[in-house]
């Protein structure tokens, strides 16, 4: 057992960490959807057969990386209720503007070839689906405003969530970035008022 901020972690739990990340890391640099797993295995410098180990199968792997920057995200958006507090519609503004980082546009489109390949049940026995929503709509939850209620704050954060994914969907179809930037900015305003 290695220990890791004080904390003893088990080592498998530590390599599967450390691939996870990589395969992240990867991810973002050059997407991972068109790739074999030995392809990707020699990519982030370990065998097919460990990923196997750790994840089950390529589409367990994607599953987890999807799940890994969702959990970026979501941690972004927390962090910005919770240290600036910023108006919600500049909370939009911020968050669109993360989301669609033209350097985050490989892990959308693995999101969404993701996210379809579940919708057609192709991911064997992986659940995809847990938590992609409602682990947003639990930070907005936590972080409403007080006059707020928490069907209020569940509300607006599901629609939040399809207006996001909707408007990203659109941009890496499209690629009309000033359209679908005017569109997000419409949404913030009619949020604001």
């Amino acid at each position: 057992m290695s220990r890791e901020n004080g904390t003893q972690v088990q080592p498998s739990t530590a390599a599967r960490d450390r691939l996870l990340a990589s395969a992240v890391a990867y991810a973002e640099q050059h997407g991972i959807g068109d790739l074999s797993l030995r392809e990707l295995a020699a990519a982030i410098g370990t065998s097919h057969r460990m990923l196997i180990y750790h994840f089950g199968s390529k589409e367990g792997l994607l599953v987890e990386v999807v799940k890994a920057v969702e959990a970026e995200q979501r941690a972004f958006l927390a962090s910005l209720a919770a240290d600036a507090r910023p108006a919600p519609a500049d909370a939009i503004r911020m968050m669109w503007r993360r989301l669609s980082d033209p350097a985050m546009a490989a892990k959308e489109r693995l999101f969404y070839d993701v996210y379809v390949n579940a919708l057609h049940g192709r991911l064997g026995d992986v659940n995809f689906f847990d938590n992609i929503v409602e682990g947003w709509v639990e930070v907005a939850i936590e972080n409403r405003p007080a006059e707020q209620s928490r069907d209020e704050a569940a509300a607006d954060a599901r629609l939040g969530v399809a207006v996001m994914r909707g408007l990203l969907l659109d941009l890496l179809a499209t690629g009309d970035r000033k359209a679908v930037n005017a569109a997000a900015e419409r949404y913030a305003n009619l949020y604001e008022r």
